[in-house]
C-alpha cells in the first residue's frame, strides 16, 4: 500500500502527476506565515503555520537544544510545489503541533490533472527527549488513485542562538553531512568549542532516494486510502533508537499530566478569562523543566529558553499560591548556582545568584559572557524573598534548613559586595565591558535616565531594589527566628526598618509625586515616572499615604494604557509606546504592581488592571499574554499592539493570570492551621464567579466558591479534606 516505487506503466485510472525524469524540488520565494512554539526539556522549535522550519522570511524558525540551532530548514513539498493550508495549530495543552494541508491543482500539458483539495495531508510534530517527532498523514479523497511525488528538504547550520538573534561571527565549525542507511541521515558539526554537535534524521519508510540534503517518496494511493510518513529529528542522539510517533506523544502527555497533578485549578464564570487560564496553564507546563534540582519555568521562546534567575523566581511568585513545588525547584537550581567567587567576566561575586545561563558555542568561547551569567541586581533579594514566601506558603522546613546556607551567603552579597561604597543601597555596575549596563529587570541601555533625558551613568542604585531588599530582610528575620537565631532575627529587622526609613527620605520626590527610579553615580536622583514604584508597593515598604499617592497616579491616562500600565508614563523624555522598556506593558510588571495594590487595599484599582489584562490576552493568538506589547492608548474597536520581537510564550506572563486572580482574592494561605484567608477580596466587575479547586494547604485541600454578592462578594467552602477553615478579613 501507500509508499513505493513507480511502475514502468500507469495502473489503469491512474491519475500519474510525477514524470518519469528526476524529481525536481522547486524552490520557494519568501512569504510570512505565522509562527508556532513547542518545547520539551532543552529543546524547542520553532516551525511557521505548514510545519516547515526555514520556508519563509519572518521567524527565528528552527529545532534548537541547548542554545544552538539542530535544524534550520525543513520543508516539505508535493509535486515540486508548496502544498496549500488548510488551517494550523497547537494543542491547547501544548502537546503537539498539527497542520492540515492538501494539495494545490496540479497541471499537465495546460489541464488540471489533479484538482486541488484532493489529498488532504495531516502534518503533526511533537518533541520528547531531544527528539522532534513528525508524523505525515495522506488520505485521498478524491475518486480514483493518485500518484504523487512527495518531498522533505532539510538542513542543519548549527548556528548559535546569539546568531539567530543577530550576533556576527567570522568563523565556524566544519559541517559534515553523510547519509548513513536507506533511513537515515547525519549532519554533525565540528565546533570551536572542541564539541560535536549532530543532528540524525531518520525516515520510515525509506524513501524512494535520500541525498544529503531531500528525502523523496513516490506515493501511490487508491480512493480513500491513508498513509502515513514518520520522521524522527534528534539532537545529540543516544545510542538508542527513538521512541515512535505514539509512543513520544504518549510520554509528553503523561509528564504534563504528572506536572499539573498537585496544582488547584481554577474555573471561572468568564469565557475568555477560563480560556486564557487553560493556555498560560500549558504554556508554563510546557517551558517548566527538570531539571537535576526540580522543576524550573524557563523564561520564555525562542530567545530565552534556559534558565533565568529573575524570570524563574518571579514566575514561581506568581504560581506560589496553587502550585508550590515550582518554587522549590527554583530554589534548590539557584542555590546550586550560586556564585562562590569573583569572576569579572561573568559579573560573579561571592553569594551573588544567577542571572542567565548558556549552553551554545558562543558562550562556551567567551564570545557572550553568559554559560553562567551573574549581572543581575536583584535576582539575589528576589532568592530570599521566594525563600521565606516559600517556606510560609508550606512550612517547609527541611528545605529552610538545607537553603539557610545559600540564604546566609546571598544576605553576605546584599551587605558587601552590593553595597560596596557602604551608603545602605544595592548599586550595580558591570564589571566587564562585555557586561550587561543595566542589571535590573529593565535591562535595556537607556532604561535609566533623568528628567531631561540624559542616562544615568553608575554605580546604579534602582528603588525597586531597595524594596527588595527591605521585604527580603523582613522575610530572612522570620526564618532565622523559626530557625532558633533570635540574635540574627532582630539585627534583620532593624536593618529593613532602617532601609525603609533611608528610601523614603532619598527616593521620594515631591516633584514627581512618586520614588524616584534610581540614584546614579553621583548620588542624583532619576525623577522619572516609572512603573519601578509600583514594585515598591508590591515589597511593602511605602508609608500608607506615599503608597495611596502612587498607585493613584499609575492609573492616571499617563501611566494606564486601557490595555495596562506603562513602563514609563506617557510624557517623560524617553518615553516611547514601542520601546522594550520605555513606555511598553508588560504583563509580569502589571501582576506584581496589582499585588502591591492589593496589599494596600487598592481594590478597585486591582480590578482595573485584571480587566485591561484579560481585555488585552482577548486579542493575543491562542489566548496568550506576550511578554510585552506596545503601550499606545486603548481605542475603541482595535486591539493592542504587538511588540514585534517579544517572546511567546514567556514564562512570568503565563504566570500573570494567576497572580491577577490571587490578588482579587487577597489570597493568603497558612499550613500551620489549615488557614485559607480572603483579604478585601474582589471580583472583576464582568464575573460573576471563581471556583477553586484542589487548593492545598498544609495538609489540608479546600474546594471554595466566590461570587459576585451586591458590592461584595461571598465565599462557599464546597468540599475540605483534613482541617481546612475560611476566613474573610475586610478592613477597606
Amino acid at each position: 500500500m501507500g509508499l513505493m516505487p513507480a511502475k514502468s506503466s500507469a495502473a489503469p485510472g491512474l491519475i500519474d502527476t510525477v514524470g518519469e525524469s528526476p524529481f525536481y524540488i522547486a524552490a520557494t520565494g519568501p512569504s510570512a506565515r505565522p509562527r508556532r512554539t513547542l518545547k520539551h526539556g532543552d529543546c524547542f522549535a520553532v516551525l511557521d503555520s505548514y510545519g516547515d522550519i526555514g520556508a519563509s522570511q519572518g521567524g527565528p524558525d528552527g529545532l534548537f537544544f541547548a542554545d544552538t540551532r539542530y535544524l534550520s530548514r525543513l520543508e516539505l513539498m508535493i509535486n515540486g510545489t508548496l502544498p496549500l493550508l488548510l488551517g494550523s495549530t497547537v494543542r491547547d495543552d501544548n502537546l503537539a503541533l498539527a497542520a492540515d494541508l492538501t494539495n494545490p491543482d496540479i497541471y499537465f500539458d495546460g489541464r488540471v490533472l489533479l484538482p486541488k483539495d484532493t489529498i488532504h495531508i495531516v502534518r503533526s510534530v511533537v518533541l520528547w527527549d531531544g527528539v522532534a517527532h513528525v508524523r505525515l498523514g495522506l488520505r485521498n479523497h478524491g475518486e480514483q488513485p493518485v500518484r504523487l511525488g512527495l518531498a522533505i528538504t532539510f538542513a542543519a547550520d548549527f548556528a548559535d542562538l546569539f546568531e539567530v538573534r543577530g550576533a556576527r561571527r567570522e568563523r565556524h565549525g566544519q559541517i559534515r553531512t553523510e547519509v548513513v542507511s536507506a533511513t537515515e541521515v547525519r549532519i554533525a558539526c565540528a565546533g570551536l568549542d572542541g564539541r560535536t554537535r549532530t543532528t540524525a534524521i531518520r525516515f520510515d519508510p525509506a524513501p524512494e532516494t535520500l541525498a544529503a540534503s531531500a528525502a523523496t517518496w513516490r506515493v501511490t494511493l487508491a480512493a480513500d486510502q491513508p498513509c502515513s510518513v514518520f520522521i524522527s529529528i534528534a539532537c545529540d542522539p543516544p545510542d538508542r533508537p527513538p521512541l515512535g510517533f505514539g509512543a513520544a506523544l504518549l510520554a509528553v502527555d503523561r509528564a504534563r499530566r504528572a506536572l499539573a497533578h498537585d496544582i488547584a485549578s481554577i474555573e471561572t464564570s468568564h469565557q475568555v478569562l477560563n480560556e486564557v487560564l487553560r493556555r498560560s496553564m500549558a504554556d508554563l507546563a510546557m517551558l517548566t523543566t527538570t531539571t537535576p534540582q526540580g522543576p524550573f519555568p524557563y523564561a520564555g521562546i525562542p530567545w530565552y529558553s534556559t534558565t533565568f534567575g529573575r524570570d524563574g523566581i518571579i514566575t514561581a511568585i506568581e504560581m506560589l499560591w496553587l502550585a508550590p513545588a515550582i518554587a522549590r525547584g527554583v530554589l534548590f537550581r539557584l542555590a546550586t548556582l550560586q556564585a562562590g567567587v569573583t569572576d569579572a567576566a561573568a559579573d560573579a561575586q561571592p553569594g551573588k545568584i544567577l542571572h542567565e545561563m548558556r549552553g551554545g558555542e558562543m558562550a562556551a568561547l567567551g564570545e557572550v559572557p553568559f554559560a553562567r551569567y551573574y549581572g543581575s541586581v536583584d535576582s539575589t533579594p528576589l532568592f530570599l524573598i521566594l525563600l521565606g514566601l516559600y517556606v510560609e506558603r508550606t512550612n517547609d522546613t527541611e528545605a529552610l534548613t538545607a537553603l539557610w546556607p545559600a540564604a546566609t551567603a546571598a544576605l553576605g552579597w546584599i551587605d558587601r559586595c552590593g553595597d560596596a561604597d557602604g551608603d545602605g543601597f544595592v548599586e550595580y555596575s558591570r564589571a566587564s565591558a562585555n557586561g550587561l549596563a543595566n542589571q535590573g529587570w529593565k535591562d535595556s541601555h537607556d532604561a535609566v535616565f533623568h528628567a531631561d533625558g540624559r542616562l544615568a551613568e553608575g554605580p546604579i542604585a534602582l528603588v525597586e531594589v531597595q524594596a527588595y531588599v527591605y521585604l527580603a530582610k523582613t522575610l530572612m528575620a522570620r526564618l532565622a527566628r523559626r530557625l532558633g537565631h533570635l540574635a540574627a532575627g532582630a539585627r534583620l529587622e532593624e536593618e529593613a526598618i532602617q532601609l525603609a526609613d533611608r528610601v523614603e527620605q532619598t527616593f521620594w520626590s515631591e516633584a514627581i509625586g512618586s520614588y524616584a527610579l534610581a540614584l546614579d553615580g553621583d548620588k542624583r536622583r532619576c525623577e522619572v515616572r516609572t512603573s519601578n514604584a509600583g514594585h515598591v508597593l508590591w515589597a511593602g515598604l511605602a508609608t500608607p499615604d506615599r503608597a495611596a499617592r502612587v498607585a493613584g497616579g499609575l492609573m492616571e491616562r499617563d501611566f494606564f494604557s486601557g490595555w495596562g500600565i506603562r513602563t514609563v508614563a506617557e510624557g517623560e523624555v524617553r518615553y516611547n509606546p514601542m520601546s522594550y522598556h520605555n513606555g511598553s506593558v508588560w504583563p509580569h510588571d502589571n501582576a506584581l504592581i496589582a499585588s502591591g495594590l492589593a496589599r494596600y487595599g487598592a481594590c478597585e484599582a486591582v480590578q482595573r488592571v485584571f480587566a485591561a489584562i484579560l481585555d488585552a490576552a482577548a486579542y493575543m493568538d491562542f489566548r496568550r499574554l506576550p511578554e510585552l506589547y506596545c503601550g499606545f492608548r486603548r481605542r475603541t474597536g482595535r486591539g493592542p499592539t504587538l511588540y514585534p520581537v517579544a517572546c511567546s510564550p514567556q514564562a512570568w506572563a503565563s504566570a500573570t493570570p494567576f497572580s491577577l486572580v490571587q490578588s482579587c482574592l487577597g489570597l493568603e494561605l497558612k499550613p500551620e492551621t489549615g488557614e485559607i484567608r480572603l483579604n478585601n477580596p474582589v471580583l472583576p466587575l464582568r464575573l460573576d464567579w471563581v471556583r477553586l479547586r484542589g487548593l492545598k494547604v498544609g495538609s489540608a485541600c479546600a474546594d471554595l466558591l466566590v461570587r459576585q454578592l451586591g458590592g461584595g462578594v461571598s465565599v462557599d467552602l464546597e468540599h475540605a479534606t483534613g482541617d481546612a477553615r475560611i476566613t474573610v478579613q475586610v478592613t477597606r
